[in-house]
């Protein structure tokens, strides 16, 4: 895989090659990097192919392109490698190396029909605020905004709540995952998650008669294991709105896709091949 990157790339040489977390691997190749200019590469627990590089080295277009080259080249069967991430960093040591918000993520395209399709198939909006648009390579997304951290993907969450906007509003708040959880900064993690439920009533404030707030996860990430890769705990799912009946216990669902079946259903559209709307349970008579 990798010879055949170096082809495709024109890149002469690569750096590490292993399985690490990203900010141990900065500190033990940042340097040597700087000195060879040759990028960066490793996996993790997930099916990750990332690259990182000081973005004096291998600026981030630069980064960028070689980025989709590798997605193109991992999209093989033999492959089947589900997402290539680029890892731009900035500092000039490995006391004082930092990743950078010019992260991105060029996900697979093989997977199947999901409820950004559908909604958007069907003339409603699909608003994604931080990662989402990468996670889906941008199908289904009517519109988009990157985000400079958490505060950032709040702000424009609230300021599209507030328009007029029918269909659906899908942020991602990168720094609980990317700065603190797999850090293990349980203090940044809290503070994260503080900053979070002040700016609620806000959020809360802002909705509308119909609107229905889903507060969710896509993984677990606790700071305070072993291990800075994803933990196995059950993600939180809460579910607000005007219209949705208080103190209702859905249970541990199947599957993740329940939520998606619910958002369509509440919203009149097809269904999709999996999950079970619990619209029936949370909806007030």
């Amino acid at each position: 895989m990798i010879q055949e990157f170096k082809e495709k790339t024109g890149i002469k040489g690569i750096l590490c090659n292993e399985v690490g977390s990203g900010t141990e691997i900065l500190k033990r190749y940042g340097e040597e990097h700087i000195k060879t200019g040759y990028p960066i590469i490793y996996t993790s627990a997930d099916s990750v192919f990332q690259i990182a590089a000081h973005e004096d080295v291998i600026p981030v277009e630069e980064l960028y392109k070689i980025c989709k080259i590798a997605r193109q080249m991992l999209n093989k069967p033999q492959y089947n490698v589900g997402t290539v991430i680029a890892r731009p960093f900035i500092g000039t040591t490995s006391k004082n190396f930092i990743r950078t918000y010019n992260r991105k993520d060029f996900e697979s395209n093989t997977f199947g029909k999901t409820m950004l399709d559908i909604i958007s198939q069907n003339g409603k909006k699909v608003i994604s605020i931080g990662k989402i648009e990468d996670l889906f390579s941008l199908r289904g997304i009517t519109s988009n905004y990157h985000t400079q951290g958490n505060k950032d993907g709040i702000e424009k969450t609230i300021h599209e709540i507030k328009k007029d906007t029918e269909g659906l509003i899908f942020t991602n708040l990168v720094d609980t995952d990317m700065l603190y959880g797999h850090r293990n900064d349980v203090e940044g993690y809290s503070k994260a998650l503080e900053y979070f439920d002040s700016k609620l009533p806000e959020i809360m404030k802002n909705m509308k008669e119909t609107d229905m707030l889903i507060i969710t996860a896509d993984h677990g990430n606790d700071p305070t294991t072993p291990s800075t890769d994803h933990s196995r705990e059950y993600i939180p799912m809460l579910v607000y709105g005007k219209e949705i009946k208080e103190d209702v216990n859905v249970g541990i669902r199947d599957t993740y896709a329940d939520i998606s079946a619910t958002v369509l259903e509440i919203l009149g559209m097809p269904k999709l091949e999996v999950g079970k709307s619990f619209k029936e349970k949370i909806i007030k008579q």
